[in-house]
């Protein structure tokens, strides 16, 4: 079976394209993969939360499913909308790479005294309202800075000083297998800094209605990530938000226990309110952690 992959340009998102060809290839398809440029690669001189609607960097390749140019989309999970365009499914979910934050601090800007050893003032780069939001929670005393581009630009623009730290997702940094020993790097627990809902996850997109390619895709799929994101994502879809919604929630599960954790402010500069939930049933789970995010 011959299988095109749609996949963003940025050296990420082609090796998260690369990751499932393999693993397509192992099961006997052919597969490669088409270079498809987004809304959020093209426009890079503005933050995120200050570009309208949403699907940044899904759209497109969205566009070029439906209209069979490619046959399977390989989506950062959290870059996606909570509700698929009409024709398209999600026909597997990866395993989860380490969904923390990862703090990248100069070395010239280190203060061992101060929270996550960043220095009084500094100024951080991030275009994330969910990032900003928290790290103000946490470094009141801080300056935000919006920073665009892929991960490796974003860390040679920490480099050239533009930035004292910035913060990028570990899945990221660690897929690509950067070199970042001169600088000081810290992965934040994501029970204290919370990730965003499927952080670390890959969404694997297909048309409705392709049997044969769903059976194919889905031996790939895992459950119990899963059925982790759907509450996490859920929380996401409840509150009608994108990928720029102020909002974090991170779920897991031992044995038949689930505990979410979340935090959500109404603006990224608003005051944010944090929840924490132990639950062994899943039953109003979702709108549980909505309501008391509402009240919190």
């Amino acid at each position: 079976m011959k299988v095109i992959i749609g996949s963003r340009g940025s050296d990420l998102a082609l090796w998260q394209a690369n990751h499932v060809k393999s693993r397509l290839e192992t099961l006997g398809a052919e597969v490669e993969i088409k270079v498809i440029k987004t809304q959020g690669d093209k426009i890079q001189n503005i933050g995120f939360d200050k570009m309208e609607g949403k699907g940044f960097f899904t759209k497109e390749i969205e566009e070029a499913l439906l209209s069979k140019e490619v046959d399977l989309a390989v989506h950062s999970h959290k870059d996606l909308e909570t509700t698929n365009p009409e024709g398209l499914i999600i026909a597997a979910v990866s395993e989860r790479e380490d969904p923390s934050e990862l703090l990248l601090i100069r070395k010239e800007s280190i203060d061992t005294d101060r929270p996550f050893a960043l220095k009084e003032g500094a100024v951080v780069g991030t275009s994330s309202a969910r990032r900003k939001s928290q790290l103000l929670a946490m470094l009141p005393d801080i300056e935000i800075k919006d920073l665009r581009g892929n991960v490796p630009t974003r860390i040679n623009k920490l480099r050239d000083g533009q930035y004292d730290a910035i913060l990028a997702a570990s899945a990221g940094v660690t897929r690509l297998g950067l070199d970042i020993s001169d600088l000081d790097a810290t992965a934040i627990d994501p029970r204290e800094f919370i990730p965003a809902p499927a952080q670390g996850v890959l969404g694997l997109q297909i048309r409705k209605g392709e049997d044969e390619l769903f059976q194919l895709v889905n031996q790939l799929n895992d459950e119990e990530v899963e059925a982790r994101i759907a509450i996490e994502r859920g929380v996401l879809r409840t509150f009608n938000g994108g990928c720029q919604l102020p909002l974090g929630v991170f779920c897991e599960k031992e044995g038949d226990t689930y505990e979410v954790w979340s935090a959500m402010a109404e603006t990224w500069d608003g005051a944010l309110k944090r929840d924490h939930i132990k639950t062994t049933s899943l039953e109003g789970l979702v709108d549980g952690i909505v309501e008391r995010l509402k009240k919190n």
